[in-house]
């Protein structure tokens, strides 16, 4: 098997709808630009507040993508 390097960063995904909105936001939008995308790990879930309200539901998400060379 071919050894493979693997880089992580975070993304903040968000939505008015729901935390699982948020996260496909974040992914969804990282796939655009990044090749090989591999794992996503939902960090942590927060919450905009207005008057008492949720108004909008953020996803942090660690996401994994093949490391090459030149796409940093």
């Amino acid at each position: 098997m071919a050894e493979s390097v693997y880089k992580i960063i975070e993304m903040v995904g968000s939505s008015t709808k729901s935390w699982e909105d948020a996260a496909k936001v974040a992914v969804e939008t990282a796939a655009k630009t990044l090749r090989d995308t591999r794992i996503a790990e939902i960090k942590d879930l927060d919450m905009k507040l207005e008057d008492g309200k949720v108004v909008l539901y953020r996803a942090t998400v660690r996401l994994s993508f093949k490391y090459k060379p030149g796409n940093d």
